[in-house]
């Protein structure tokens, strides 16, 4: 992706904005239309779609929630999502971001929006992620859960008593539970004092042990891929840290697979480096509610439509009321 020029050292001066690019299951049916509108995009969905191997224009503006839910679809349309958000709200705003962190699939993202892989290896890396993880799901009838509320301690513990793994900690109070169903079954009819479980729209356990098989594929992927080490500050699932290793960045997008999103450890760092905004890309919403209680003061923004690209703009280039 070709970036506009920075217009200064934000670190420096105060005013530090950082970009987060959701993750599966923040898809809806049509979500991509209002971005055909704007010019080049649809060229631009057209070069992502050969990459991935996915029509994205058809399945962001015709097919319904069943279809791209469909792992091999949902992720090469949210990271494509992501992608043109970012080219257009860089381009608005004749600058980026100050830091830019994704949440699981959305590292891809992330990983191009930081130039540490070209947006065709990011839609290409993609595309064999989502089928290498929908293959893996299919080995086995599994699925998540997001608990919310309840203490970290006792809901790990009644995780670990159901053979479930804890598959992302998102932050303010949410714990995404992953395994097989009938334990998943049992998670929402005993549910912890004081939790709510919540099933999701996703076709497998994602992050955990059941991905074995795609992390391997992913890695024979991403072996050939030029890395270069990220412009932007960039942060990792792993465990929070920020990534100056183009290299490493890749290595640990891999190893994430099969590993817990630590996406709470991410807003711990974001809060540590004194972040004064949070812009979120499309497909938008996930990430600006968590913000909201696990970054507590911090504007932030939904680019859910290009057009929320004005108080995007406004958020990066410090000019937001």
């Amino acid at each position: 992706m070709d970036h506009p020029p920075d217009r200064t050292d934000r670190w420096q001066t105060g005013k530090v904005i950082v970009v987060a690019c959701p993750g599966q299951g923040s898809q809806t049916p049509g979500f991509l239309a209002p971005w055909l509108e704007l010019d080049g995009v649809a060229d631009r969905l057209g070069a992502y779609s050969e990459a991935a191997e996915v029509d994205l224009i058809a399945h962001g503006t015709e097919s319904d929630a069943d279809t791209i839910r469909d792992t091999r679809i949902a992720q090469p349309l949210i990271v494509a999502a992501s992608l043109v958000t970012l080219a257009a709200l860089e381009s608005r705003a004749g600058r980026r971001a100050d830091g830019i962190a994704g949440h699981s699939v959305g590292e891809l993202a992330a990983a191009a929006g930081a130039g540490v892989i070209s947006d065709a290896d990011a839609m290409r890396l993609v595309g064999i992620r989502g089928r290498a993880m929908a293959d893996a799901a299919a080995a086995a009838e599994t699925g998540m859960s997001a608990v919310l509320g309840g203490d970290q301690e006792a809901v790990e513990a009644r995780l670990a008593e159901l053979g479930l793994s804890p598959a992302n900690y998102n932050g303010g109070g949410q714990i995404v539970a992953a395994g097989a169903m009938p334990a998943l079954a049992a998670l929402a009819e005993e549910p912890l004092r004081g939790t709510r479980v919540v099933p999701l729209q996703v076709a497998g356990a994602f992050h955990t042990e059941y991905m074995s098989s795609a992390v391997e594929t992913l890695r024979d992927a991403v072996a050939g891929v030029p890395a270069s080490d990220p412009q932007v500050t960039l942060w990792t699932n792993r465990d929070g840290s920020v990534v100056t290793d183009g290299r490493t960045a890749l290595d640990h997008i891999v190893d994430q697979v099969s590993s817990p999103v630590r996406w709470d450890l991410c807003m711990a760092s974001f809060a540590d480096r004194g972040i004064t905004g949070l812009i979120e890309l499309a497909p938008a919403g996930a990430l600006t509610g968590l913000a909201k209680r696990g970054l507590r003061g911090v504007p932030a923004v939904a680019v859910k439509t290009p057009d929320d690209l004005d108080a995007a703009v406004a958020l990066l280039n410090g000019d937001a009321k």
